[in-house]
């Protein structure tokens, strides 16, 4: 299994210690050619979604990626990443790859001043550690997708082979999403071997 990393902002690396961590192989995507090696999944990182989505057009890394979504393969997002995924934000009029069928609101907790942490339950993983940093959070989803929620509001989603969530758990010691997301990828490979 590989997984690739969206590397053109934000917090990447700390995604790809974690994925090291778990002993699974990854690759960074910087540029258009990047996408020619295989890979089974994708993370969008935590960073400034407006500056990611910029250089995802300029970079022509768009189309291609959102092709790709479109077509199942499976995308984690975090923070910045699950803004680019939202099919709708609530407090802007940008949308970017608009597949996860989700309205997030951006800098929902405010901006650096607002950010905290908490333990919370993750539905399917259990307890985990949540760094929310200048984080939005999902206001309308399906009740079937939700996974998490924090003081009320959804801070997790899942929709098929997209996960979406508010928080950072690549700055926590904590692999146990980043397994999860494996063990969606795995499926997923299962799946598309099974009906070749």
């Amino acid at each position: 299994m590989t997984i690739a990393v969206l590397a053109v902002q934000g917090a990447f690396i700390e995604h790809e210690k974690m994925l090291k961590q778990i002993g699974v192989q990854c690759f960074e995507i910087r540029q258009r050619k990047d996408l020619e090696q295989p890979f089974d999944g994708l993370i969008l990182p935590g960073g400034e979604s407006t500056v990611q989505g910029k250089l995802l057009k300029e970079l022509e890394l768009f189309k291609p990626i959102k092709k790709k979504i479109e077509e199942g393969m499976p995308v984690f997002g975090t923070c910045a990443g699950l803004i680019l995924l939202a099919r709708q934000l609530s407090n802007d009029t940008h949308t970017y790859f608009g597949t996860l069928p989700v309205t997030v609101k951006r800098n929902a907790y405010g901006r650096q001043l607002g950010s905290f942490y908490i333990e919370s339950e993750v539905k399917g993983i259990g307890k985990i550690p949540m760094n929310f940093i200048r984080a939005p959070y999902i206001e309308q989803a399906a009740d079937e997708d939700i996974l998490a929620k924090v003081d009320g509001n959804i801070v997790a989603v899942r929709h098929d082979n997209q996960l979406g969530i508010s928080f950072h758990p690549e700055v926590t010691n904590c692999t146990k999403i980043h397994e999860y997301f494996c063990e969606m990828v795995k499926q997923y490979k299962k799946c598309v071997y099974s009906n070749v």
